[in-house]
């Protein structure tokens, strides 16, 4: 391989991390460095930074006489954006986009709250900022994906709370996987009336309104990704 050291590390990264969300390599597991170099073409220095780079996230270990293998699960860092982001490629497990679902009805509706009492006009400037990307993006996929996690990075930025502004991490790995299977689909729920709402609650200063809104958006947001998933062609939905 060609590429920077740095590049190939991240794709080295990247590959073992997804097979072993993935389940490919099962917790408990052995992995064999040897056989990794010759598979992926890489040498040990670069395959050695890269587990250091797992053995950080919890994914795995190395002991004497036992050699490397995968971590439980209940060992992994499930909140690494990495790890989110391996868990969210292709066709997403079910539980895992339960579990964000009920992350983001947790945050985002508290969040709103906050944002209502908290925000101040650059605040609410990034917000319809993002909403007004999100309206001219059209069928551009892309385009209303980043405007979307745009809006909601707002919104929990404008709590001014640091940590829970944090959450964006798990929010957005849920919000980008949702928005590519729900807007990558041919017809979709308009949801910029929802997003409106939320905006108007937060400008109007009003937290029970803000709080209402973003449920409004979530269960339409729930109902949309039903949809997709129940009408995918069945060669998707292994």
């Amino acid at each position: 391989m060609n590429q920077p050291t740095r590049g190939l590390h991240q794709q080295i990264v990247d590959i073992l991390g997804e097979r072993i969300v993935r389940g490919v390599h099962a917790p408990g597991s052995s992995l064999y460095p040897d056989r990794i170099e010759q598979e992926l073409q890489v040498s040990k220095t670069v395959l050695r930074e890269a587990l250091r780079v797992l053995a950080s996230k919890g994914l795995i270990d190395s002991r004497q006489k036992r050699g490397t293998f995968v971590r439980p699960r209940s060992d992994w860092n499930l909140l690494d954006g990495d790890l989110l982001r391996w868990q969210g490629q292709g066709i997403p497990d079910a539980g895992f986009l339960d579990n964000l679902a009920e992350v983001r009805g947790i945050v985002e509706p508290a969040g709103a709250r906050l944002a209502a009492l908290r925000r101040n006009d650059d605040d609410l400037a990034a917000l319809a900022e993002a909403l007004e990307r999100m309206a001219t993006a059209g069928k551009d996929t892309d385009a209303m994906v980043e405007a979307d996690l745009a809006f909601h990075r707002s919104l929990l930025a404008a709590t001014h709370n640091e940590l829970l502004t944090r959450m964006e991490v798990v929010l957005e790995a849920g919000l980008r996987v949702r928005n590519h299977l729900v807007h990558g689909a041919d017809h979709w729920t308009d949801s910029i009336p929802a997003h409106d709402a939320v905006l108007t609650a937060v400008r109007s200063q009003d937290p029970d309104l803000a709080e209402r809104a973003v449920h409004a958006l979530l269960d339409q947001a729930g109902a949309d990704l039903r949809n997709v998933i129940e009408n995918r062609p069945p060669e998707e939905t292994g």
